[in-house]
C-alpha cells in the first residue's frame, strides 16, 4: 500500500466534522438551547475547511494574539507554522455575551441553520490599526479595491475564538455532490488508486489547454502517479465563472484528454481570498493535508489585479517559508501557451531561442469572454472545442 505524506502539524488528520450520527444528533439538539451567532461567509468557509480536515491541526478559530502572530510571521503564538489567520470575526457579539458555548448559524443556506457549535474561549475587539496591520501582511495591501481586503475589513473586528464541532458541510455537499470532497475523502481516493506521488492543481477557473498541459508537464517531470484537480467551490469575485460551469468543463476535458484513471476531479468548500503569495502557502498546507506531494504554483497564483508580481507566490516559498515547515513540494510553473513554432503548449520560459511573443496563441480573459458571448469559436490551440462549447452556452445564457 502506498505510504501517504504526513498531514501538516500532526501524525494523523483531525477533521472537525462530527461523523458519529448519535453525537451529531445530540449536538443539534443542544444547539436549539444555545445563544446563536450568525457568522460571515468566510468564517463559515473556515468551518467547512476545519470540518474537512484541510486546516489540520487547528481545532477552531484563532484568537487575536494568534491572528496577529500568524499575519506578522506565519506562526501561531505556540509556534505552529500557519500562513493566514483562520478566524470568526463579527461586528456585534452582544447576543453571545458571557456565553461559554454558542451555535454558529450558516449565512449561506436558507433559514440560517446551525453549522457548528463553538466553545467560546475569548471575545476580543481588534483596533483599526491591528486590522490594517493584518490586512497589510496577509494581502500585501490595505487598498479596499482589493476584494480580499474589502471583505476582511468589512465583516467586523470582534474575534470570537475557540474550538468548534461542525455539524454539516454547508451548501457544498448538497450543491456539488459529485465534486465536493474532504481531505479525508481525497486521502482515501489516493490510497485506493495506489498513488504515492500526487500533483495537486488549484483552480478557480475553467481549464484551457495551457492548464491541461501544465498538469501533464508537472506529472511527467515529478514522476507522479496521478493528479488531483482541486477546484474552489465557494464565493468568488463578480465576473468569475460559477462552479457548476467550471466543473462541467473540467470534467469534459479530463474525460477526453487525460489518460484513464490518471486524474481525480474534486473540489473544496472555501471562499477565495485573492491573497496571492500567502494564499499560495495556505493552498500548499491544505494540499499536504489531503495527501498531495506536489502543488503546482503558477504565474500570479491566487492573485487579483496587479497587486502581486507574477512570481511572488513562488518566491514566498524560498524567502519566507522556513525550511522543513512543509513536506509538500512546489512545482514552479511559468505562463503556458500554445507555440506556433513548436506546435504544442509549452512554458514560455522554455521557448526556443528567437521565439517571439507573437508566436504564442494568447488571449486575455476579457477577449475570451467577448468571443464566447458573441458565439465565436475560440482558437483550438487555446481551448479544447468541447470545453469551449460548454463555456459558450454559459456566456450566451447571460445575454
Amino acid at each position: 500500500m502506498s505510504k501517504l505524506i504526513k498531514p501538516h502539524g500532526s501524525d494523523s488528520l483531525n477533521p472537525l466534522y462530527v461523523a458519529d450520527d448519535a453525537k451529531r444528533a445530540a449536538l443539534e439538539k443542544e444547539a436549539e438551547g444555545l445563544p446563536k451567532l450568525l457568522i460571515c461567509s468566510q468564517a463559515a468557509a473556515n468551518a467547512v475547511m476545519l470540518a474537512s480536515g484541510y486546516f489540520n491541526p487547528l481545532t477552531g478559530y484563532m484568537n487575536l494574539a494568534d491572528s496577529l502572530s500568524v499575519a506578522e510571521n506565519m506562526k501561531t503564538t505556540s509556534g505552529l507554522f500557519w500562513p493566514v489567520p483562520i478566524v470568526n470575526v463579527v461586528k456585534d457579539a452582544s447576543a453571545i455575551k458571557g456565553a461559554e458555548r454558542i451555535a454558529l448559524l450558516d449565512p449561506n443556506v436558507d433559514g440560517n441553520p446551525v453549522l457548528a457549535i463553538q466553545d467560546v474561549e475569548s471575545i476580543e475587539e481588534a483596533t483599526d490599526e491591528q486590522m490594517q496591520a493584518m490586512a497589510a501582511k496577509v494581502y500585501g495591501t490595505t487598498d479596499t479595491a482589493h476584494p480580499g481586503v474589502s471583505n476582511f475589513l468589512s465583516v467586523g473586528n470582534i474575534f470570537v475564538a475557540g474550538p468548534i464541532q461542525v455539524l454539516n458541510y454547508s451548501y457544498f455537499a448538497t450543491d456539488f455532490p459529485e465534486t465536493f470532497r474532504t481531505a479525508v475523502d481525497i486521502r482515501k481516493l489516493i490510497e485506493k488508486n495506489g498513488w504515492s506521488k500526487v500533483v495537486a492543481f488549484q483552480t478557480r477557473n475553467p481549464m484551457h489547454r495551457a492548464h491541461e498541459a501544465l498538469v501533464k508537464i508537472a506529472m511527467e517531470r515529478e514522476g507522479a502517479d496521478g493528479a488531483v484537480i482541486h477546484m474552489l467551490l465557494g464565493k468568488l469575485k463578480e465576473g468569475d465563472i460559477p462552479a457548476d460551469v467550471r466543473d462541467a468543463s473540467i470534467r469534459k476535458m479530463v474525460e477526453l484528454y487525460f489518460q484513464p484513471n490518471s486524474c481525480e476531479i474534486t473540489g473544496y468548500g472555501f471562499d477565495m481570498l485573492y491573497a496571492g503569495p500567502r494564499e499560495a502557502v495556505l493552498h500548499a498546507v491544505f494540499r499536504q493535508n489531503m495527501g498531495a506531494t506536489h502543488l503546482i504554483v503558477g504565474r500570479d497564483h491566487a492573485g487579483v489585479g496587479s497587486y502581486y508580481g507574477p512570481f511572488d507566490a513562488q518566491e514566498i516559498f524560498h524567502k519566507e517559508v522556513p525550511k522543513g515547515a512543509l513536506e509538500i513540494k512546489i512545482f514552479e510553473a511559468d505562463h503556458t501557451a500554445f507555440s506556433k513554432v513548436v506546435g504544442e503548449v509549452i512554458m514560455m520560459r522554455e521557448a526556443p531561442e528567437g521565439h517571439k511573443k507573437e508566436d504564442f496563441v494568447f488571449l486575455s480573459g476579457t477577449k475570451v469572454r467577448e468571443m464566447l458571448s458573441a458565439g465565436e469559436d475560440l482558437p483550438p490551440e487555446f481551448a479544447r472545442p468541447e470545453v469551449a462549447k460548454i463555456l459558450m452556452s454559459y456566456y450566451q445564457s447571460l445575454s
